[in-house]
């Protein structure tokens, strides 16, 4: 049976249809969870409350994405109400984070004194750094978090997060691209030290 026949019998009320729907998509809900809230019982309680919303919404889904983007949308809305919740919504803006504040000098990148290495994504798969890029990651404010992970981790496209985000295309290559810079000024002192 598709996606598209779950999602109609889930809508009649077939609870088998939406537990097979759910099951498909489980692991990655929760993979985002816990890389959102950065651990175990805040992840739980976040796809806890992804999987109740999605039953209770279910007829609101219109289909225009997969039944997997939607509960993507949810669980992004999810985090960020427990998030708040915790009051860590008043993280540092992105602009402490990156080596420069106009979008002239965010182009102009020949002033900027980086250590020479890999993209975040590259990185992101070498187990010896996973450690230091999560905790960067962590630090990164709620809103390009979440884009830098749908990209990278989850690898979406940009027109997908955008859907997911409720932002524009060029607003959402933004916040990937101030993630990536924020992400690469912060570490590249990490690995000048360990690998300079």
């Amino acid at each position: 049976m598709n996606e598209r026949e779950l999602v109609e019998k889930a809508r009649s009320g077939d609870f088998k249809a939406f537990t097979a729907l759910i099951n498909a998509h489980s692991n990655k809900i929760y993979a985002l969870a816990r890389r959102l809230s950065g651990n175990d019982q805040d992840a739980e309680d976040i796809v806890q409350d992804t999987f109740l919303k999605a039953i209770d919404k279910i007829d609101q889904f219109r289909g225009e994405a997969s039944f997997g983007t939607w509960l993507y949308s949810i669980a992004l809305n999810e985090g960020k109400s427990l998030l708040a919740k915790q009051k860590r919504a008043d993280l540092k803006p992105i602009e402490d984070y990156l080596p420069s504040n106009t979008a002239q000098e965010l182009h102009d990148v020949s002033h900027l004194k980086l250590f020479d290495w890999k993209d975040p994504h590259e990185v992101f798969e070498d187990g010896e750094l996973r450690k230091v890029l999560d905790e960067a990651i962590d630090e990164l404010p709620y809103e390009y978090r979440v884009a830098f992970l749908l990209r990278y981790h989850e690898e979406l496209s940009i027109k997908e997060i955008a859907g997911i985000i409720g932002e524009s295309v060029a607003a959402t290559k933004s916040r990937v691209l101030r993630a990536r810079l924020a992400l690469r000024d912060r570490l590249s002192g990490v690995f000048e030290e360990q690998y300079g």
